[in-house]
Order: structure tokens, then sequence, then C-alpha cells
């Protein structure tokens, strides 16, 4: 068995290969994408979406956050394990951040947190890293408070945007951070940023030139019909076959052809012929 991935084994791929990441919420799914070795394996609050059918992340809290992470670090041997800072983690009371954060390391075992930028996002990530707890940031379209950016579009499509893009990037990798998520940004700005700093940047709509990329597995299995980003590219649509298998079963049981013989235990005639 390869070893544990850690921070430091993320920030050396910096520049030698391309980092890959996505997001899992289950034990079944987070095994999978561990055994394909992916490097990073994020328990990302699109679980209020994808998984319990809300319609925003902000909606999801630390209780079902930790339930979840904790699911995902049992099964994952290798990938390293981010855990995504719900809103009420961090952006309700930023008192209460550090805690949570050290609640995701020690409860759920995770290996890292994320956290997505906002107006204190500075002071927050400072006090995170100061407690020794490793924190990867997120800029660009910040989901969490996508209604401060106009909804849910792309962000740094002009100069201005961007140099504050650049800007926050900067400053998130001076203060400590080992990787950096770029959401919904122009390719030539995410580009611009990814050699500027010395830490990993992990795309999601923001072109090839990332370190990394990330998706929401979901979208990449086509578990998720609600909504499809122009970004996600879908490798395989499962939902037509699961949805073939349960009908199957829907008609095997109805007909009887289900359980058959070989799914079904007996008794010796001499024991039945007791009752």
């Amino acid at each position: 068995m390869a070893e544990k991935i850690t921070v430091k084994d993320i920030l050396a791929l910096k520049n030698k290969r391309k980092i890959t990441m996505l997001t899992a919420y289950d034990y079944p799914l987070a095994s999978l994408v561990d055994q394909a070795g992916i490097d990073m394996v994020l328990v990302g609050d699109s679980l209020a979406n994808v998984v319990l059918g809300l319609e925003s992340t902000t909606q999801v809290g630390m209780a079902e956050m930790l339930h979840h992470a904790k699911a995902v670090t049992r099964a994952v041997k290798q990938a390293l394990v981010v855990g995504d800072m719900p809103f009420e983690a961090y952006q309700l009371d930023t008192a209460k951040a550090v805690s949570n954060a050290e609640r995701f390391m020690f409860e759920a075992k995770c290996d890292a947190v994320k956290l997505e930028w906002f107006d204190k996002c500075l002071d927050v990530s400072r006090e995170i890293i100061k407690a020794k707890i490793p924190l990867m940031g997120h800029i660009g379209l910040t989901p969490q408070t996508a209604d401060k950016l106009g909804g849910f579009k792309v962000q740094g499509k002009d100069a201005e945007a961007a140099k504050k893009l650049i800007e926050q990037a900067i400053a998130l990798e001076a203060l400590g951070c080992f990787a950096i998520v770029l959401e919904c940004v122009p390719d030539k700005i995410a580009e611009m940023i990814t050699k500027k700093i010395k830490i990993p940047t992990i795309g999601i709509g923001a072109g090839v030139n990332c370190d990394g990329q990330v998706l929401v597995i979901h979208d990449l299995i086509g578990l998720y019909e609600r909504f499809k980003p122009k970004f996600v590219k879908q490798y395989i649509n499962l939902s037509p076959m699961i949805k073939k298998a349960l009908e199957d079963f829907k008609a095997e049981v109805i007909a009887q052809k289900f359980p058959a013989k070989e799914h079904s235990f007996t008794i010796k005639e001499e024991e039945l012929g007791k009752l």
C-alpha cells in the first residue's frame, strides 16, 4: 500500500505534475476515489445540494459535515482528506472558527480544512493556521456568499476584479495556506495566479493551467441531474443505469422471478416434517 499523502507531498507536486482532487461524502464512494489514486478528497459543503437535496450550501451545518467527514476518513487510506468548513462554522461567528476547524481534525480525522473567501477571511485564516491546522483557501466564485458576488457567475472578468483575486491569492499564501481553490475564474487570470504563487492552485472552471483540478463526484459520474455547470465533464452517466436496475428489480419481484432458488435458504425435509 502506498503511504498516506501529506500536505508536504501536495506542495511538492507543484510544477512536477498535475494534482487531482474529487469530492466524496460517504464510505463507498470515498473508498473508490481513494483506490483510483486521487491525491485529495474534499468532503465538500456541496453535500447540501448533491446528497441532502438542499438549495444552498449555506443550509448545511457542522453536524452534517462532521457526520459525513467521519464516513470519508474511515474509507480513505492514502489520499489527503480536506474538510470543507460550512457557512455556520466560521462566517456566522468568526470566534468559533478555530474550534470548528479543530473538530474536523480531531473528531472527523481530516488532514486539513478549507474555507471560502469572505470579508474577514484573512483574520480567520490567520487564527486557524496559528492553531497549526493545515488550511486550503478558496477564491473566485464562493458559493456560500454568491449572493454578494452577483450570483453564480465567473469572477475576475475585468482588470479591477482580477487584480483583487490575485491579491487575495498572494495574501492567503503569505498567511500559510498550502493550496488555493480557484472557482469560475478566467483561464488567463488563473494562469497568472498559478505562476505568481508558490503553493498549488486547484481549479474548478479555471482552465487547464492550474496546478490541479477538482470536480464534484456526483457531477462526474452523473448522479446529480438538477444542474450541470459549464465546467463539468461527465465521465459516465450512472443515473439511467441505476434506474434500469431498480425497474428490473421491481419487475422481477412482481413476476416472482426474484428471489430465485439460489437466493433462498432451505431446511431439511425431515426437520420440516417435525413441524
